[in-house]
């Protein structure tokens, strides 16, 4: 089953996955699997590799957008929800020059429901009901179509079903 869902301020796609709850968390709390596992396209490598664990955590991306002013950029990424093997989320931001982080406003969550030992439903949410009206006028929301979630949420389930 596949779903998606476009809301004002949020968009999600729903899909069952061929793994236990366990095995797609650890996935996901994975950097190094984001660049696979992205609809998108843009996540090009993981900077920071150790894996997710703590919320707060702080993680950074190698990124790619033709839209960009330099076309390669880097996200940082901090933990803001850690529930093994339920739930993940984190805000995308950018870390200035001085080192303090900066975050617009928008994050990715994902929630996954165990249907049985073998098969997950995960739900993948990017929200940007936090992003300010300054950032709005300059940034269209969401900055991609529907589909990237469900993008996403076929690569994760082809990378925790091995195929």
């Amino acid at each position: 089953m596949h779903t998606v869902d476009v809301d004002q301020e949020n968009v999600s796609a729903t899909l069952t996955v061929a793994a236990p709850a366990a095995k797609v968390f650890a996935v996901l709390a994975d950097p190094t699997t984001h660049c696979a596992i992205d609809g998108t396209g843009w996540v090009q490598r993981a900077v920071d590799r150790a894996p997710l664990t703590e919320a707060g955590q702080v993680f950074r991306m190698g990124m790619y957008h033709p839209g960009h002013p330099n076309g390669n950029y880097q996200v940082a990424n901090q933990v803001q929800v850690i529930d093994p093997p339920r739930a993940i989320s984190w805000l995308t931001g950018e870390e200035k020059d001085d080192g303090h982080l900066e975050f617009g406003g928008w994050f990715w969550r994902y929630d996954l429901a165990p249907l049985g030992p073998s098969e997950t439903e995960v739900t993948l949410t990017y929200d940007w009901s936090a992003v300010p009206q300054s950032i709005r006028e300059y940034l269209q929301f969401p900055p991609f179509g529907p589909e990237h979630l469900s993008n996403s949420l076929h690569h994760l389930a082809e990378l925790v079903s091995g195929t």
